[in-house]
């Protein structure tokens, strides 16, 4: 028997809506007791002051991308596992578009036997299904099959352009009870855009997206579900129209669920064209600043923000997207879109939201724990005595480097790199 006794620690439950401080008893891996104070007298347990830390339930991300079958320079499953561990994650969502896809229970079976054999301690992979061959969006996969396999959900991570075929997906799938989720932009109104249109991208000489690129592919998707009442998660919400869009949806107790990105509720627009007022060294024209969908214009930041708070969006997506230093190192808008996040979602969340008074702490661990695990059709346990301990300790006011010898990620494409943070996962506890 060995275990921990962690004295005077913040606890914070999302699943019980409880924050309180308190001592905490782990042994074995299960929450044997939590009092005010605990006196115990078992051999082989460890004991901390954590005066200052949270212990909270692990973090959930929805989706996030794994280089693994297919672009291994870029991360593999171990790198991603330890990085999500790291960052406080003991649930990953894993999207499709590996290589091969996975659009066939072949490819998914060679994911599991790989996730199966490394590392003793690591997070749940939760592997999602492709909807379409290839995520090419031009004909669906064997779905009755790849739904009787043990994948979490259909996506491509990419926008289905046919909406025939998107209206075919969504009534075949309904019958089949598991989640959907959607990334809508229509990239004929996209066109070859890399940053949000407005007087920002005019400033900084690049190519805009229009908003309307993103709301009317999402009103679209809103009045299939209205006609088919399939339930359908919203990827990738980045704009204030797309919010009052699903706010009159919910309204109307249409079967949706919606995530934007940490990253998208962190910045705006401004920061690529270097007229941003926020306090990060971040340099102007940053490829890793190049993302899909593209950070929104001051006030959909805003909205997005208040979106969050109030409910409308129900999680906080990573999307951690790794890329070379090749890849990454060149104009900004030859840049594959996406940043690497598992790591630093937590520490920059907090800085912004929780110590500015804006969020409380338990508004902020629910958007990352319990909701997207709802959205994935899961849920986790209360912290209570008897419970697994599917738990992280978190140390706000820890400093580190974002920097090679300590990040896990394989990739490096953050425009946070090299910077001191101040917050950090100390230790994590999964079964």
């Amino acid at each position: 028997m060995s275990g921990e006794l962690l004295k005077n620690v913040r606890i914070l439950d999302p699943v019980s809506n409880i924050d309180q401080q308190a001592d905490v008893l782990i042994v074995d891996g299960i929450i044997k007791e939590i009092k005010p104070e605990i006196v115990t007298d078992l051999d082989r347990i460890e004991v901390s002051n954590c005066q200052g830390m949270i212990l909270g339930s692990g973090l959930v991300d929805l989706y996030s991308h794994s280089g693994e079958p297919g672009f291994e320079d870029r991360e593999t499953l171990t790198s991603l596992m330890q990085a999500g561990l790291a960052g406080g994650f003991t649930r990953i969502g894993i999207l499709p578009d590996t290589f091969p896809t996975v659009d066939h229970p072949a490819t998914l079976s060679l994911l599991q036997h790989k996730y199966t054999s490394i590392l003793s301690h690591k997070p749940q992979l939760y592997f999602w299904g492709a909807l379409t061959q290839n995520v090419a969006g031009k004909q669906m996969t064997e779905l009755a099959e790849l739904a009787h396999t043990n994948i979490i959900g259909f996506t491509d991570g990419q926008p289905i352009q046919d909406w025939v075929l998107l209206r075919r997906l969504l009534e075949y799938l309904k019958p089949l009870n598991i989640p959907i989720a959607l990334y809508c932009c229509d990239r004929a109104l996209a066109m070859n855009g890399v940053m949000r249109e407005g007087y920002e991208s005019i400033y900084s000489g690049l190519p805009g997206i229009p908003v309307y690129a993103e709301t009317a592919a999402i009103s679209t998707v809103l009045e299939l579900v209205a006609e088919i009442q399939t339930p359908v998660h919203l990827m990738r919400v980045s704009t204030a129209r797309s919010v009052e869009l699903i706010q009159q949806a919910k309204s109307r107790d249409l079967p949706i669920t919606a995530s934007t990105t940490w990253i998208h509720l962190l910045l705006d627009s401004t920061v690529i064209s270097g007229n941003s007022s926020n306090s990060y060294s971040i340099l102007p024209y940053d490829p890793n600043l190049n993302l899909d969908p593209p950070l929104g214009n001051s006030q959909d930041q805003v909205a997005l923000i208040e979106g969050v708070k109030t409910g409308i969006i129900d999680a906080i997506a990573v999307d951690h997207t790794p890329y070379t230093y090749e890849e990454k190192t060149v104009a900004f808008a030859d840049t594959p879109p996406g940043v690497i996040g598992l790591e630093l979602v937590l520490p920059l969340l907090w800085q912004n939201f929780v110590e500015s008074g804006e969020w409380s702490a338990l508004e902020l661990w629910q958007k990352l724990s319990v909701n997207p695990a709802w959205c994935l059709g899961k849920r986790l346990n209360p912290i209570t005595p008897d419970q697994p301990a599917e738990l992280i300790l978190f140390d706000p006011q820890t400093s580190w480097k974002v920097e090679s010898s300590q990040i896990h990620s394989i990739s490096r494409n953050t425009p946070w790199l090299n910077q001191e943070l101040r917050g950090r996962v100390i230790k994590t506890w999964y079964d």
